[in-house]
């Protein structure tokens, strides 16, 4: 297994991680006795870190995950979340010292562990000063409970303000080959500075496994069914809405003939391009059976080579599919 840097924590991170929010719900299906199939075989192969979040089920995921690791949580490198979906919260987030208190008990309990290795704070919550939560996430660390503080899908600003209290050890955002934002201002920034990076959404949501076509639909509780944003960011729109899905499958078509070159599956190919930025300590997927687990093994150990690189690029030229614009997550 490829080991990386996790930032300045000190932590050696697995370069593939294991994301944990569909066996939460409300994103595709699985099944549990499968999925802790999964996790063993992720853990057998060197892949030890698993990233799972309070909102994913409001317990259900971090609760299967902590079933699945038994006594071999030891093994892993656990990062939760806390701070969004809550109903009783403006915009439905939260990150108040007593909410932060309350989740991180939460999901200790849920996980069965006396301490996370990273605390991420999913969504910001513009509403509290962001002094607040960090400075109770740094007594949170000072305590035990946490090893390390981290920001998902904050901007720059925000991160600067959250460092003005408290270093950022970790982030997390989406980046794949549709959806490049975060190369402009976030990943210098992480660079200069040390801060480990967790990419998410390393297979576009479905569209990068090379298994969508014209007629697919997802389940009704799918998020995707519902056209869902992700902020204010129409990741529907984007990747699946009809102005962009035929062309976004054209360039697909045209990606599954590189990976072939390399001998390697669409799903390889796609995690292999977001781990060739040295920035990326870990590329999440998620994995539904041990199958999944060993092909995304499959993205290591090799490398893309510069002239597939453009042709990658050339692919999304060539039938006008989208790459995210280098805007902001969110318009507020």
């Amino acid at each position: 297994m490829e080991l990386r840097p996790f930032g300045r924590t000190g932590i050696q991170i697995s370069a593939v991680g294991f994301g944990c929010w569909e066996i939460g719900g409300g994103y595709g299906s699985i099944e549990e006795s499968e999925f802790i199939k999964a996790v063993n075989r992720a853990l057998d192969l060197g892949i030890n870190c698993f990233d799972t979040a309070e909102a994913y089920g409001f317990g259900a995921s971090e609760k299967s995950l902590a079933k699945a690791l038994g006594s071999r949580r030891k093994d892993a490198v656990i990062t939760t979340k806390f701070g969004v979906g809550y109903p009783d919260a403006p915009n439905y987030r939260d990150s108040t010292r007593k909410r932060v208190v309350e989740s991180i008990e939460k999901s200790l309990k849920a996980l069965n562990t006396d301490y996370v290795d990273v605390y991420l704070i999913h969504w910001p919550d513009r509403i509290t000063p962001f002094e607040e939560p960090m400075r109770t996430l740094d007594e949170l660390v000072k305590q035990g409970k946490v090893k390390a503080v981290g920001l998902s899908n904050f901007k720059l600003s925000e991160i600067e303000q959250c460092a003005r209290t408290r270093r950022v050890d970790v982030v997390q955002y989406c980046w794949n080959m549709f959806d490049r934002r975060m190369q402009k201002e976030i990943f210098p920034y992480c660079r200069e500075n040390g801060i480990g990076v967790m990419a998410y959404g390393s297979l576009a949501y479905g569209m990068l496994t090379g298994t969508l076509s014209e007629e697919s639909a997802f389940e009704k509780g799918d998020w995707r069914s519902r056209r869902g944003k992700l902020g204010n960011i129409n990741l529907f729109q984007h990747l699946f809405g009809p102005e962009h899905f035929l062309n976004n499958l054209r360039a697909v078509e045209d990606l599954k003939a590189i990976a072939k070159r390399y001998n390697k599956t669409l799903p390889q190919l796609a995690l292999r391009w977001t781990l060739s930025n040295p920035v990326i300590s870990t590329a999440l997927v998620g994995c539904r059976n041990p199958r999944e687990v060993d092909d995304n093994a499959g993205a290591l150990g090799w490398s893309i080579s510069d002239a597939d690189m453009k042709e990658i690029d050339a692919a999304f030229a060539r039938h006008g599919a989208i790459t995210m614009p280098e805007t902001w997550l969110e318009t507020e």
